[in-house]
């Protein structure tokens, strides 16, 4: 017998041996025209006790991908479930996920894999019957995507024979997904309530970190379409997030940090970070505004117009109702008294708009979502606000006279400070809404450079008050008004009904924003108030014996704590009424959703025409269009007709994911009317709505 044939016979020997253990680490596969699926294991063997890594191998065809923990906008998790019998019995672990890559599909952003992929699971074998071999069964789902989406599934079943370790084949490809598994952050990781990330440690710089971004492992986080806005500084690495839906301030957002460095390498870091507050090193991006507007003229020449359209919102209207009063001045022909009078409130109001803009901007730069009217939020605030205007009413029904001079602090201040402190409060009650042409010249501004976005807010402020300035200057336009007499007396206790009116409508958000403790401690407000205001009627009804027996000072002194008592008290409520989110100001009584940006995204992708409303509780202007257009028999009748899903958005306590949507699309303030129809380009409707406006914006796509 020949050396040559000797050898043949030995190699086929020894592959005949090793052939069956080779095939006993991979399983039968399940195969279609977009992957070819296997089970499969990195040692030949097992031994009770001895961990053994199981995995599903998925050898996806180009241009398919498979989906993460977390698939993003759309998408499905694979699942596995692998267990022994025989020689051992156990039960697999959970999927140890590799790190995802991130692939954009138009405004969906999905976290997936590609090509030749392996999600292994960790099972620990103990003894079971004998010392024969074991038997892997495991049953998976998974799906994968193109143009089109489709699930698959398999059941595999793997035997390995009892012995010391041995690599399989497959060995290579486990230790592959080992090293793309993310590892623990050796940077300490904080996330700040308005969604910066920050990871703080030495050996971050420039130059080992050229890019980074961040994948939450729960769906809805953050906006995942939103660009991430990365700093680099020695021993730093920032990114700025979009809040999503579930971001609850930051609480429990783990995932997973990707860092590249200069050259091309990435490693993926497992980070739970705590909430802190965190130093933005730059500003969020705000989008620009619509239409290419970036002329500074434009800005302020819109800004102009829309704070004189603000004089015709109803949030305006209780100021504008006081101011009346002023008109009798004028017509007395006080001329001196009257302009006077107007500029002092000119100046209330733009200082109010310059002041408020400032606070906008500078909440921003620190890194917390503030938007227009983001003082209506706290419920303190709006009990406050309340209880001052519940003291004007009674002022206007001649309960007592107001005046700082009543109160002892006339002497000091300049004449006309009721006029200035009545142009503050026009620009309190009017924040809550904007008008046409201001949401964008306040999303401008605040997008702006800083002198930029002063112009703006001047500009604001000097259109709302253009018109009371118009009448102080030109009092022939005053010549319809009857002679002054005791009509005008008439006329100042109506004036108290739409104060009392706005009255109401603020307990009624109070109670939606902080339940019945709120609505506790504004009773409690608005009787020391009135018990205060009763305590100045008597001081002014004193004569002069009693004023100097100390009497009148006496009451004044009273009437000032008494109103300390309930503008302080009102302001303070217990955190957990402020903060549960469980009461709720979903308002959905109209046939309406409540807004999701995730569900936003799925409703488009299956070509549904969606209308969203994003409103307030605080906003007078969105209440009157929800009544007077959008819960019409004729606009519900018409979305039904058309197949539109009506979304609402509740901006009356905070929400990160509105405040989000609204920066999106250049926005600051509610009310906003975006309509996506099935096909062709989104439509954003006016801030006044009718029905057939609303109708007829949202018909193009009918037959």
């Amino acid at each position: 017998m020949s050396v040559p044939f000797l050898w043949l016979v030995s190699i086929l020997c020894l592959l005949v041996s090793i052939l069956p253990t080779a095939r006993a680490a991979q399983s039968d596969a399940v195969i279609s025209p977009r992957a070819t699926v296997t089970l499969v294991t990195d040692d030949d063997t097992y031994m009770p006790g001895r961990p053994l890594h199981v995995g599903l191998r998925l050898r996806l065809a180009p241009g398919w991908h498979t989906y993460w923990l977390n698939p993003g906008d759309a998408g499905d998790a694979p699942t596995l479930d692998v267990r022994a019998t025989g020689g051992a019995t156990g039960q697999a672990g959970t999927i140890e996920w590799p790190t995802p890559r991130v692939l954009h599909d138009g405004q969906l952003t999905s976290y997936a894999y590609t090509g030749d992929v392996l999600l292994p699971v960790m099972l620990s074998p103990v003894a079971g019957a004998g010392d024969g071999p074991v038997t892997l069964s495991a049953k998976a789902e998974w799906l994968v995507c193109a143009e089109v989406c489709v699930p698959e599934n398999g059941s595999f079943t793997l035997t390995l024979p009892r012995g010391d370790v041995r690599p399989s084949a497959e060995a290579a490809a486990f230790a592959r997904a080992a090293a793309d598994r993310p590892v623990p952050s050796p940077f300490a990781a904080r996330v700040s309530p308005a969604g910066v990330l920050q990871l703080d440690g030495r050996g971050l710089s420039p130059d080992a970190v050229k890019d980074a971004w961040f994948m939450p492992e729960v769906a809805g986080a953050i906006d995942q379409d939103a660009p991430q806005a990365v700093t680099v500084r020695d021993g730093v690495v920032q990114l700025v997030l979009k809040p999503g839906p579930v971001f609850h301030d930051g609480a429990a957002l783990s995932g997973i940090v990707v860092l590249r460095d200069p050259m091309g390498r990435e490693r993926g870091l497992s980070v739970l970070p705590v909430v802190g507050e965190v130093r933005t090193l730059v500003s969020p991006p705000v989008e620009a505004p619509p239409d290419g507007i970036v002329h500074v003229g434009w800005l302020v020449g819109m800004a102009f117009v829309g704070g004189m359209i603000l004089n015709l919102m109803p949030c305006v209207f209780p100021v504008l109702a006081m101011k009346v009063l002023s008109l009798e001045r004028m017509a007395r022909g006080e001329r001196r008294a009257a302009l006077a009078g107007a500029g002092a409130y000119a100046a209330g109001v733009v200082g109010s708009f310059v002041v408020l803009g400032g606070a906008i901007a500078a909440l921003r730069v620190a890194g917390q979502q503030a938007g227009w009217g983001f003082q209506f939020q706290s419920t303190g605030f709006v009990i406050a606000i309340c209880l001052l205007l519940f003291a004007v009413a009674l002022n206007l029904l001649g309960f007592f006279t107001i005046g700082l001079r009543l109160m002892g602090l006339g002497d000091g201040l300049p004449a006309h400070a009721g006029d200035f402190l009545t142009g503050v409060l026009a620009v309190v009650l009017a924040s809550p809404c904007t008008a046409p042409f201001m949401g964008a010249a306040v999303a401008g501004a605040l997008a702006a450079p800083p002198v930029v976005g002063l112009l703006v807010f001047v500009s604001l402020g000097c259109g709302l008050a253009a018109p009371y300035l118009l009448l102080a200057c030109m009092p022939g336009l005053l010549g319809w008004l009857p002679q002054p007499g005791r009509w005008m007396e008439t006329v100042r206790n109506l004036l108290a009904l739409p104060v009392l009116g706005t009255c109401v409508w603020l307990a009624w958000v109070a109670k939606l924003e902080g339940g019945m403790d709120a609505l506790g401690l504004l009773a409690a407000g608005l009787v020391l108030v009135l018990v205060g205001c009763w305590c100045l009627r008597r001081a002014s009804m004193m004569d002069l014996r009693d004023a100097m027996e100390g009497r009148a000072g006496l009451y004044r002194a009273m009437a000032i704590l008494l109103l300390l008592v309930a503008f302080v008290g009102g302001g303070v409520l217990p955190p957990a009424s402020v903060h549960d989110r469980s009461r709720g100001t979903d308002r959905v009584t109209d046939g309406s959703s409540a807004f999701s940006p995730t569900r936003l995204a799925e409703l488009r992708r299956q070509g549904r025409p969606v209308f969203v409303d994003m409103t307030a509780a605080w906003c007078i202007s969105c209440l009157v269009n929800e009544r007077v257009a959008l819960s019409t028999h004729a606009v519900q009748d018409a979305f039904a007709r058309r197949g539109i899903v009506y979304m609402k958005g509740d901006w009356t306590l905070r929400d990160a994911a509105i405040t989000a949507f609204l920066h999106e699309h250049g926005r600051d303030g509610v009310p906003f009317y975006i309509y996506y129809p099935a096909h062709g380009p989104e439509v954003i409707l006016p801030e006044i709505l009718t029905p057939g406006l609303v109708i007829r914006m949202t018909a193009p796509e009918e037959k």
